[in-house]
């Protein structure tokens, strides 16, 4: 006769049957409450829940609580499509936590993606910094920098609203974009995210001309890698044969 199945392998797999049905960022219970739901030690919950974690099916967020995962948001590289814009499309809330917003001086990068052919005097850019969520989730840390002529980008809804709507409500219509993709650790960015400073991160600085062809957004973008991700798409090109 085979032996019984571990008691945390089968609430775990009661566990599975649920996260089926669930939703993609659905809060998941906790450690208190599976225990109790159940009637168990929390150790054979947490047992039980390690499986999941490992196979990406929940993820902890530190101060927040445990969420399920389905897969990471993708986004396609050549498409310019923004954070606001991609959450609302997967049927998500989309909101941001402010780190900055003023006008300081231009970086040299900042200054060369923005003022291509020189500023008069010292270059200076609007600096937005922000978290961005998916409904609770943190996602990505977000600094974007304008020319300093669009201080009016300091009135809007930083928060809950979009900042390339802003722009179009200024009559400025991101319409042509390039990105580079990088990655690092989430370092310093992790308090902010919920995540373990050693956490995967995908970069992407982008630069995003308007209508006329003229400088209007340079960001650095960096996503939590488990979180979101960016799809390429690529054709294969043949050696010559000759």
């Amino acid at each position: 006769m085979a032996a019984p199945r571990p008691l945390h392998a089968r609430i775990a797999e009661q566990l599975r049957r649920r996260l089926d049905a669930a939703a993609d960022g659905d809060p998941f219970p906790s450690e208190t409450q599976l225990a109790q739901e159940f009637g168990v030690a929390r150790m054979t919950v947490r047992a039980a829940l390690a499986g999941l974690q490992r196979d990406g099916l929940l993820e902890r967020v530190p101060g927040r609580g445990s969420f399920v995962r389905k897969t990471a948001a993708t986004r396609p590289v050549g498409t310019l499509l923004s954070f606001y814009d991609q959450a609302l499309a997967m049927g998500r809330t989309p909101r941001s936590r402010v780190l900055e917003a003023g006008v300081r001086p231009a970086s040299p990068d900042e200054a060369a993606a923005l003022y291509p052919g020189g500023a008069p005097g010292a270059a200076s850019v609007i600096a937005i910094n922000r978290v961005r969520f998916f409904d609770d989730l943190p996602v990505a840390i977000e600094h974007a920098r304008f020319p300093a002529a669009l201080d009016a980008l300091l009135t809007a809804d930083l928060e809950t609203g979009s900042l390339h709507h802003a722009l179009r409500r200024l009559g400025l219509h991101p319409t042509l974009g390039s990105s580079v993709l990088g990655a690092r650790t989430a370092d310093d960015d992790a308090a902010h995210l919920g995540v373990d400073p050693t956490t995967p991160m995908l970069v992407e600085t982008r630069s995003v001309l308007d209508q006329d062809g003229r400088p209007l957004e340079y960001s650095v973008s960096s996503y939590v890698a488990d979180r979101y991700a960016l799809k390429v798409d690529f054709s294969v090109v043949t050696p010559s044969t000759t």
